[in-house]
């Protein structure tokens, strides 16, 4: 029997529709289906290629940030007269930083758009690479890489909205893992560069690179890449002229060059959505424009709380969070610090051996994150057929479950291969392969926040970012303590517990949360009818 595929829609089915005047019928519409000038998802090939590219590349320069002086920490340990839990604190503040600024990126990319927003984070990131290569304390050294953190952020938090915005649901399943396979490049290469710097030139060296390739970035964002955003298709930009209009409404402010307030009041209640509305944002889409998408909005006029507040208080989404920060980002995050360490002091291996042995869990990760697409689309595509040609965000969930069955025995097969210092190259294959299956899942569970959350996308990938952060530095500050008491093999095995209860959320998300989802619609729309 097919499942009725949810759906967001908020579409009145019953007789009261019938009541209403035939000259004021409308149409509803989604809000990722709104008509809009130069339509980000009407573009052609070569123009999406290049703005995939593009993003592509920032976030991979991002995340090299993260970690390219694990290979040299010792080194900047020395330099810095630092001690080993002093470095781990550059990294967790890094990380901290990382995850939380995308919320404010997020609300300034609502409003004015992603172009101008990855310019400015871009000129913060350069600013922060060459103060951090030219550090000689501890203090300033720890100040310039939160600054730089904070730049960096902004393609971790937009870069997903950003490919959300040109290409269409059921082709992001395949778009996305495209997406990380280059980001992923970052942990995977930049230990080995950051060891190869190191060893040449210096550990200083690993900064001014990554300056370097901020201005790359920077001069692609200013000459090649077109801006997405599409204020028509953002619900915090759409909420936000619903307050600014209703606030002129109860003023009695006139509008200067229409006239008359109730043009104002009647664009208000017929072209801009109520909170919750995901999908009748816009009604009578024949229009396309109103008085209400003419008003001048700052970022005076938005309260991120409320969309904050709306992506986690759905039961779907809050778990899904967990899950994602859990898996794979606070796990992985603290997997290559702690492999670092043992490389250095049980096998004795310098910053570009250490980097050398890093890169293979990257390639893990890469190769997880194409085969992981390819899978992601097969089920997705059987799961609608099956379903009548219906198709519902939680289908993309069930991709993950072979990841799921594999990722916690190569977990533990590492942890202890390492405990007993076998030789490397088995150390390599598990790491390897835990890269691979903890990516797998990680590109399912975000496609599936940006596709359960249409028109908020933006700060449900924020606030992805916020969590995973936070856990990686609760886990960067945790792994040597647990290193210590329980050796390599039970802090693993710990972790592998861990991503098991993580699992399990994502399970009952998997059947669950469409009814969880529904709820929630529902509920929104009727807040947003007494408001």
């Amino acid at each position: 029997m097919n499942q009725t595929a949810p759906t967001d829609s908020l579409t009145p089915h019953d007789s009261s529709t019938a009541t209403q005047p035939p000259q004021s019928e409308k149409v509803s519409v989604d809000i990722e289906q709104v008509r809009v000038d130069d339509d980000p998802r009407q573009w052609s090939r070569t123009r999406k290629t290049i703005t995939l590219w593009i993003v592509s590349v920032a976030t991979m320069v991002s995340t090299m940030s993260s970690n390219i002086q694990t290979s040299s920490d010792l080194l900047v340990a020395r330099d810095l007269h630092a001690t080993t839990a002093q470095i781990s604190w550059t990294l967790s503040v890094h990380i901290l930083v990382q995850g939380n600024c995308p919320l404010l990126w997020s609300i300034a990319s609502e409003m004015a758009g992603r172009k101008p927003v990855y310019i400015i984070a871009s000129v913060i990131f350069i600013i922060g690479g060459i103060l951090a290569a030219i550090s000689r304390t501890l203090a300033m050294f720890l100040a310039m890489r939160a600054l730089q953190a904070a730049g960096s952020s902004t393609f971790l938090a937009i870069s997903a909205a950003t490919l959300a915005d040109i290409y269409e649901p059921h082709e992001r399943g395949t778009m996305m893992r495209l997406f990380y396979a280059a980001p992923l490049l970052g942990p995977a290469l930049a230990p080995v560069l950051g060891g190869t710097l190191s060893n040449i030139f210096g550990w200083r060296a690993n900064f001014y690179c990554l300056a370097g390739s901020g201005a790359l970035v920077l001069a692609a964002m200013i000459f090649l890449f077109k801006d997405t955003f599409r204020r028509e298709r953002s619900l915090t930009y759409q909420t936000a002229v619903k307050y600014r209009v209703g606030k002129h409404d109860k003023s009695n402010v006139t509008n200067a060059t229409s006239g008359v307030a109730n043009q104002t009041r009647k664009a208000s209640k017929e072209k801009v959505s109520q909170p919750g509305h995901e999908n009748n944002v816009r009604e009578g889409a024949e229009t396309k424009s109103s008085p209400a998408t003419d008003v001048k909005l700052s970022l005076a006029d938005v309260n991120p709380f409320p969309q904050m507040w709306q992506v986690i208080q759905r039961r779907n989404n809050l778990l899904i969070l967990w899950a994602n920060a859990g898996l794979v980002f606070a796990f992985n995050y603290s997997l290559s610090y702690t492999c670092a360490r043992v490389l250095a002091i049980q096998y004795h291996y310098d910053p570009l051996q250490i980097g050398i042995i890093l890169l293979i869990l990257g390639a893990g990760t890469i190769f997880g994150s194409i085969v992981g697409g390819r899978w992601s689309d097969h089920v997705v595509a059987k799961l609608k057929q099956q379903n009548g040609g219906e198709w519902y965000p939680e289908m993309r969930l069930h991709s993950a479950k072979p990841a799921m069955l594999w990722l916690p025995v190569f977990v533990i097969g590492y942890g202890w291969a390492a405990e007993k210092r076998l030789n490397v190259e088995l150390n390599g294959v598990m790491l390897f392969f835990t890269g691979f299956f903890a990516i797998w899942i990680y590109a399912s569970t975000l496609a599936y926040l940006v596709d359960a959350n249409p028109g908020r996308s933006c700060f449900a990938v924020a606030m992805n970012s916020s969590f995973r952060g936070t856990l990686a530095f609760v886990a960067t500050e945790v792994v040597v303590p647990w290193q210590e008491a329980l050796g390599v093999g039970g802090m693993y095995t710990v972790f592998a517990g861990v991503l098991i209860i993580m699992e399990l959320l994502i399970l009952l998300v998997m059947y669950e949360g469409a009814s969880w989802r529904e709820k929630c619609v529902a509920a929104e729309a009727a807040n947003g009818a007494n408001e």
